[in-house]
């Protein structure tokens, strides 16, 4: 924290205070050199000799104006010199004489006190007989004056009347001008400097002025810089009092504070005037002389209070949008930025939904700036510029969203129950928002390339974030096992937070602890009640809005290239296996079912994996209160399932996939069953066609089949030989004759490949009880196949010894095929 004395410019350290690089008018490329400024000053020299100004003198004020305050150093004779000059130059240069006197105020470190008194009267006199006012004569002119008073060797008399002059510019000048950004730190610089010397009833008015500076709309407008900027001068001035002991000080800014209620001061002013006070006190040494009473720091966190109360009531709890004006977004905005710069602050509740209510319509204000990004294809006018994007990113109280953020979870911990469901309902509320806007705008602009959707992506991370601090903050505080809430409200706050996660999956793009601590333990509660898995099934977006949207009714819309969307059923996908056991199987085949099913044919490997993992959870569980019903379900959509992964194999359905649901339903349905049987099947004849189709393609297929482990077709027959030791005993002879039927259709090198692989596979079993039946049936389907005439593939008749191409080739795959049935 800034002191005092260390600061030489104040207006320089509030202008980096807020970050902002207009401090000086010059870059260092532009600071003229030393034999430029010798020369300007002996051009001065000559206008005080000759008593007149001429338009070279005039150049030389500005080129020593674009040198750096740091860098210039003006010493009592050019101070003095400096104040000749200011009867001789016309009124519109005084502003540059004024620049060049505050840098000798401040860095002069003996001014001379006869310079300083002979200055005052000269300033009062340009000041009273002036005829021309602008922001930079205002702006330069309370600069100077308060950096004058504050000199300790200036008398109490040529004091007072600095602070007069100071107290009348400000209050009565700065209403006749509109004052530009760049130079309000200058002002709030030269108040600062003045309330740190002035006697109680200068303090006082000043004071005063300081927070009735924005109250005229025909003057200086108000921004959020603005109000950071006086947040930080009331630190520094707080600090001042601090060093010097002056306890007496500190109380009248909290008397003053008070009675602000009673005056029309803009309420952003008051908020900052009070949240600068807090964290200086804040931040004032444990064990220092420099004691506050609770006292104060009570009053100036009521005041803060009563105005976030006020604004609620104004804007009907911010429902009311028409009473939501610049005033009411201003104070908002400077009611959570000035307690994230706070840091401290005790419970209030106005305080706590004005957070919430910043953080979800001014700082994260996604649902708005969708709906009006997705204007321009809907065809309504565009009203949603990239500029626009790029200012809120780059904006005070984005930058400061994770402070923000920290303040409100800070807050919520401490509220009433009644008052932290009402947050929390806000919340979940604006994750669904964000998700039905982001959904649109994502489909509508991703073929856009003027960078909106990128700009508006990265509000929406930095929004997922905030979200899963404050979720990871309910989960700790409402469902832990040490928790003094019920499991009823455990595994309620646990299904929102999901459906919250859900409705943000798009936006998670980084890892993050807390995000997986939070999912581990709300689906821990979730898959450990009845009730809550049942609702968060029932939360799963309907199938009908899968595949449309009302926001796509005058476009072509593809629920394939739903990114957003695709995102948030890929989250339930993944989540609803954890639950599967106490889903109801009505409940499974009416909702998620279909979405199961619709998203096996998604381009997105991740996606489809996910679909088939499911649909193997499910047809692995086991507990119903109607068990035949559930298996009844379990086998309908068998059926389905295969067709729906075998029309899509290999183009889309994941072998690994499809692997985990043909396995679970040979595990998992009644031995014997139609549905294992009918799978089996399918296999069989996918495997057939796959193998037909390549041969009609590829000359040279049984060459790659025997070092490419990646053949569709290969793959198939890998399933159907694992499924031999996996079927139940009343499916395998079914299985068993659809392999011999596979491998008597295949050309002779075929059946040599197919059968050593059979060979192998049934050599590293240990089923004792299959490998005896399994030996005399590959004896079987070997001698069939060296001794039989049939139909290949291509439906030509030919012999084993033929479609090989010689008997010597014949011969020598019968003795490896003898050679492997010797080692069986």
């Amino acid at each position: 924290m800034a002191k005092l004395t260390p600061t030489v410019f104040l207006e320089e350290w509030l202008r980096n205070s807020v970050s902002l690089n207009t401090s000086q008018p010059s870059s260092s490329s532009q600071n003229p050199s030393a034999q430029t400024i010798i020369q300007s000053w002996s051009y001065l020299r000559d206008c005080h000799h000759q008593n007149s100004v001429q338009s070279h003198h005039l150049q030389s004020l500005e080129t020593l104006n674009l040198s750096s305050q740091t860098s210039l150093h003006v010493a009592d004779p050019q101070a003095k010199l400096l104040l000749s000059l200011l009867s001789l130059a016309p009124q519109q240069s005084h502003h540059l004489i004024f620049r060049l006197l505050y840098i000798w105020a401040r860095k002069a470190s003996n001014p001379s006190p006869s310079l300083l008194e002979s200055l005052v009267p000269v300033l009062s006199r340009c000041f009273s007989e002036r005829t021309y006012v602008d922001d930079q004569l205002i702006a330069r002119g309370a600069l100077l004056l308060g950096a004058i008073s504050v000199v300790s060797r200036l008398s109490q008399a040529s004091r007072s009347v600095c602070l007069e002059l100071l107290s009348r510019l400000v209050e009565e000048d700065l209403h006749s001008t509109r004052l530009r950004q760049v130079l309000v730190a200058e002002v709030l610089a030269g108040i600062g400097y003045a309330l740190v010397c002035s006697e109680r009833n200068f303090f006082i008015k000043i004071f005063n002025c300081l927070l009735g500076i924005w109250r005229r709309g025909d003057g200086l407008a108000a921004s959020l810089t603005d109000g950071l900027m006086l947040l930080h001068l009331m630190e520094w001035v707080i600090s001042g009092f601090a060093s010097m002991h002056s306890v007496g000080k500190l109380e009248v800014v909290g008397t003053e504070i008070e009675k602000s209620s009673e005056r029309s001061y803009p309420h952003f002013s008051v908020v900052m005037a009070c949240a600068g006070t807090l964290r200086a006190i804040n931040q004032v040494q444990s064990g220092s002389r420099f004691e506050v009473s609770s006292t104060l720091r009570n009053l100036l966190e009521d005041r803060i209070s009563s105005i976030a109360l006020d604004l609620l009531i104004r804007t009907e709890n911010f429902s009311n949008t028409s009473s939501y004006d610049h005033s009411c977004r201003l104070s908002l905005s400077c009611i959570s930025l000035g307690l994230a710069r706070i840091g401290h602050f005790s419970f209030r509740n106005p305080v706590l939904l004005c957070l919430v209510t910043s953080l979800l319509i001014e700082v994260f204000p996604l649902p708005s700036l969708c709906r009006r990004a997705n204007g321009r294809t809907n065809g309504v006018s565009y009203s949603l510029e990239l500029r626009e994007v790029k200012e809120h990113l780059n904006s005070l109280l984005f930058r400061e969203a994770g402070s923000v953020t920290n303040i409100f979870c800070n807050q919520y911990v401490l509220a009433r129950e009644e008052d932290k469901l009402i947050v929390e309902s806000y919340l979940w509320k604006y994750c669904e928002e964000t998700y039905s806007a982001l959904r649109a705008a994502n489909f509508l602009l991703k073929n856009e390339r003027n960078g909106v959707l990128v700009e508006l992506e990265k509000i929406a991370e930095a929004a997922f974030l905030m979200v899963v601090v404050f979720s990871s903050v309910v989960v700790k505080h409402k469902v832990n096992s040490n928790t003094k809430y019920s499991i009823q409200t455990q595994s309620e706050v646990s299904v929102r937070v999901l459906v919250a996660f859900s409705c943000l999956e798009y936006m998670r793009r980084v890892r993050l602890p807390e995000y997986s601590e939070t999912i581990q333990a709300i689906v821990k509660s979730v898959q450990q009640d009845r009730t809550a898995s049942v609702s968060f099934i029932k939360s799963m977006p309907p199938y009908l809005d899968l595949t449309s949207h009302q926001a796509f009714r005058k476009i072509k819309y593809s629920w394939s290239e739903d990114e957003v969307q695709m995102a948030r059923v890929l989250f339930y996908l993944r989540v609803i296996p954890t639950c599967i056991e106490y889903v109801p199987h009505h409940e499974f085949g009416k909702i998620v079912a279909p979405t199961m099913f619709l998203y096996m044919r998604h381009s997105s490997a991740k996606v489809t994996r996910a679909s088939h993992l499911l649909f193997a959870s499910f047809i692995s569980s086991g507990i119903d209160a109607n068990q035949d019903e559930r298996i009844l379900l379990k086998e309908q959509l068998v059926f389905y399932y295969m067709r729906r992964a075998l029309e899509a194999y290999p183009e889309i359905t994941p072998y690994e996939g499809m692997v985990s649901g043909v396995t679970a339903l040979v595990r998992h349905l009644p031995a014997g069953s139609p549905a294992i049987l009918y799978s089996v099947h399918c296999l069989a004849e996918h495997a057939t066609r796959l193998c037909r189709e390549t041969l009609s393609q590829d000359a040279n297929f049984w060459m790659k089949w025997q070092g490419d482990m990646e053949l569709p077709s290969k793959k198939i027959l890998e399933l159907l030989l694992r499924l031999i030791s996996l079927v139940d005993i009343q499916t395998l002879p079914d299985l068993l004759k659809l392999l011999a039927q596979f491998v008597a259709q295949l050309p002779q090198i075929g059946q040599n490949l197919v059968l050593d692989k059979i060979y192998s596979h049934v050599e590293e079993s240990d089923d004792v009880t299959r490998k005896p039946s399994l030996v005399s049936w590959l004896h079987s389907v070997s001698y069939l196949s060296s001794t039989s005439r049939g139909k290949d593939l291509h439906g030509t008749t030919t012999t084993t010894a033929t479609a090989v191409g010689s008997n010597r080739e014949s011969e020598s795959d019968t003795i490896s095929l003898n050679n492997t049935r010797a080692r069986i």
